[in-house]
């Protein structure tokens, strides 16, 4: 072949390779002009290996600068087989000949290492580490906005970068500038689109649990009561109020722990939002989980939509947490790492979420004694028991009787459109000697009869026939169950299956009764050994 041959056919190879990479360049643009955003960053992966292998490059990248704008990260890479990848950080604060050049949008080109300066000193000692022979560096500038830059490294061999290609390689910078920012905005949108929809799933469950709390929550503004033990009980509630301290509120069903939970509540930073409040003992046992934390939609059967928890919606405010005892032994661990580390996932979710919340907890139960019986976690009782506060039942303060009847009487005449002027000593008598077991709430209800049986100015008062129900009598659903499975128990000698066993006996499966006992931590007697 002839010298003019040989430089026809190389001039030809030329051609055919710039017809190529226009092609290319053409192919990719119109590619980008309505590609959804969700399919940019695969699509630039690609296009950078398009280039790399079109083009004879070692390695192709994309970085963008991090949010204090003093490093470029690579997010999207190509390296062809062989050669090693690009390094997860490119550009930083210490390399200053190539940050003043990038700051411009002005490309860097380097076809040999001895081209860079004397006072590229950091730059020069950056390619030697990484192999680097030849680079170019693109700027990622559309509309105003610098991204990062696009960079081209040969790594086996030296290459030259013809002005022609650079003004190429700095259409497609444009290109990928413009897809990375419409992505970004698309993303802005979305992230807002969320937490407006956060926020407005927020407010929809605070307005719901609003209503809920005024159509069902009896309110007083203030404790009514003189006696030691209600002054001494007030005087803790000033002094942690102010505070975020955990509280546990304990005393007996009927004593009004709703109403120092928010009492506490209103003297506290958090006041200007609405206290929360969650009656643990109201919700299955199944689902308690969703109820406190929230659940994802599709997370379970039956749940449509994504729920907000009240550990969530309480966020900035009071979480009071009713009847803490009742709550399952099983949910007790993870409440017990809310109440330590503030955060905690959705059912189904992953994403783990925190919430500033201040937690009051209240119970009618001996935690001591459930801790001892197994239904009751050690760690999570020393967790609330920080600042405890027993409200005393009324028989232990009947000083205060007569101030709660006649606020009562008070409140419901009003309602009723009622005039009583006058109690009779007799009456009252029966009234401060009564031992109230369901303390200040039976009061209400008798006054509450008492107002809508008087016909005239003075109240008349019918106590209780049978005397109500001591506190020692009154008794949970769960107690009279698990006395019952245990009386049952004992008349089959612990035996659970088979015919006229307990399960037979009691009309259940026997995975049932077992599960049962389990839950109301009853465990056969360990059987004492007898000398032979």
């Amino acid at each position: 072949m002839t010298a003019e041959q040989l430089v026809v056919e190389s001039t030809e190879l030329v051609i055919k390779k710039r017809l190529e990479f226009e092609t290319l360049l053409a192919d990719i643009s119109g590619k980008f002009v309505n590609l959804p955003a969700d399919r940019i960053d695969m699509e630039i992966e690609t296009v950078l290996q398009r280039i790399a292998e079109n083009l004879d490059i070692d390695r192709c990248s994309v970085a963008q600068f991090s949010e204090d704008r003093n490093k470029l990260r690579v997010t999207h890479a190509y390296a062809v087989p062989g050669v090693t990848p690009m390094p997860d950080l490119i550009l930083n604060e210490e390399q200053p000949w190539y940050s003043h050049r990038l700051f411009k949008c002005e490309p860097v080109v380097m076809s040999s290492i001895t081209e860079l300066p004397e006072e590229a000193t950091v730059e020069r000692e950056h390619c030697i580490q990484q192999g680097i022979r030849s680079s170019a560096l693109i700027p990622l500038a559309a509309g105003g906005a610098f991204l990062g830059v696009a960079g081209f490294a040969c790594l086996r061999a030296e290459r030259q970068w013809p002005e022609v290609l650079i003004q190429r390689l700095n259409m497609l910078g444009a290109v990928f500038a413009n897809a990375l920012i419409r992505k970004n905005k698309e993303q802005e949108l979305l992230q807002a689109f969320s937490e407006i929809q956060d926020l407005k799933e927020r407010l929809e469950a605070e307005n719901t649990y609003l209503r809920e709390e005024i159509s069902l929550q009896y309110l007083h503004h203030e404790f009514i009561g003189e006696s030691n033990g209600v002054k001494q009980m007030l005087n803790q509630v000033e002094q942690v109020a102010k505070l975020d301290t955990t509280v546990l509120i304990l005393g007996e069903t009927g004593v009004g722990k709703e109403l120092i939970a928010q009492a506490i509540h209103n003297l506290s930073r958090r006041s200007a939002q609405p206290k929360v409040t969650v009656n643990c003992a109201a919700i299955p046992d199944n689902l308690i989980e969703s109820e406190l934390f929230g659940h994802e939609r599709g997370s379970f059967t039956g749940a449509d939509s994504r729920r907000i928890g009240r550990f969530e919606l309480a966020h900035g405010s009071t979480l009071f947490l009713d009847e803490i005892g009742e709550i399952p032994i099983g949910m007790q661990v993870k409440l017990l790492r809310v109440l330590q580390e503030n955060s905690f996932e959705r059912v189904g979710g992953s994403k783990t979420i925190h919430s500033d919340v201040r937690v009051i907890a209240a119970t009618n139960r001996d935690l001591r004694k459930a801790i001892d019986q197994g239904e009751f976690r050690l760690d999570l009782y020393y967790r609330l028991n920080v600042f405890p506060i027993t409200i005393p039942p009324l028989r232990e303060r009947r000083q205060d009787i007569p101030m709660l009847v006649w606020y009562f009487v008070k409140d419901f005449c009003e309602q009723m459109d009622k005039s009583i002027a006058n109690i009779s000593r007799t009456s009252m008598n029966q009234l401060c000697h009564y031992d109230w077991p369901g303390n200040v709430r039976e009061l209400k209800n008798v006054i509450e009869r008492a107002v809508i049986i008087s016909s005239g100015s003075t109240l008349k008062i019918e106590l209780p026939k049978d005397g109500g129900l001591r506190p020692d009598q009154a008794r949970t659903l769960d107690e009279v169950q698990k006395d019952y499975i245990l009386r049952t128990l004992e008349t089959t000698r612990w035996r659970v299956r088979g015919k006229r066993g307990a399960a037979d006996i009691l009309g259940l499966k026997p995975t049932t009764l077992e599960s049962r006992m389990a839950k109301l931590g009853i465990r056969r007697p360990a059987q004492r050994m007898h000398p032979s």
